[in-house]
């Protein structure tokens, strides 16, 4: 069984050879936490939990039960996107710790091993570099970037990400190819300078041998 703070950064072992996908492939969500979009993916499906006009504690407990009801007792495995290091405090900084304390400890309740996986990591992933819209200009930087990992799920995993939490599905389902691909099942075979976003993630411990 995971604990919150039974977790470690052990590189993962090599990617599973192309061939014949299994049989029984390992249950897998991609978590990409938001106040007002959570993404949340499977590897082959995506959606966004947008809660509407709630509020508060409101707003917090419709991410709890609506993701409960999503995952499944029976998940192996739950990415949850971390925190950007360039983040400061601003409104809003507070709420979000709270929600990812909260989805994490219910998680932990229900035994479901999660890990936690850097911003820039799941960009590696997706795109083969931290900042790949570097060479536009500053102040549209990150709104290109968001667009590029979106592309690259849609023609790479053929997941659609559309409507006003596209990019939020999009980072989601990055997230679960991501740990897929750390137990063994890659969804698509990837070259080393996106496989190398594996070594940054934040892993549970004790994890039943899948595929790895």
């Amino acid at each position: 069984m995971s604990t919150l703070f039974d977790v470690t950064t052990e590189a993962p072992a090599a990617p599973a050879a192309a061939g014949p996908r299994p049989l029984t492939i390992p249950t897998v969500y991609g978590l990409d936490l938001s106040l007002t979009s959570t993404g949340i993916s499977d590897g082959t499906t995506a959606d966004a939990l947008i809660p509407g006009t709630r509020t508060g504690h409101d707003r917090l407990e419709f991410h709890r039960r609506t993701i409960r009801d999503r995952v499944p007792d029976t998940t192996d495995l739950v990415v949850i996107e971390g925190v950007a290091m360039s983040v400061g405090y601003r409104p809003g900084v507070e709420e979000m710790t709270y929600l990812r304390g909260l989805i994490r400890h219910d998680l932990w309740r229900r035994r479901i091993p999660f890990a936690i996986c850097p911003p820039q990591h799941r960009i590696i992933y997706a795109c083969g570099v931290a900042n790949p819209a570097k060479d536009h200009p500053a102040n549209k930087r990150k709104t290109i970037a968001k667009a590029m990992v979106r592309d690259a799920v849609v023609d790479r995993y053929g997941v659609p990400c559309e409507g006003r939490g596209r990019y939020d599905q999009a980072d989601a389902t990055i997230l679960a190819a991501m740990g897929l691909h750390w137990l063994g099942y890659p969804l698509v075979v990837l070259p080393d300078t996106h496989r190398r976003a594996l070594d940054g993630v934040t892993w549970p411990l004790n994890m039943p041998a899948v595929a790895r």
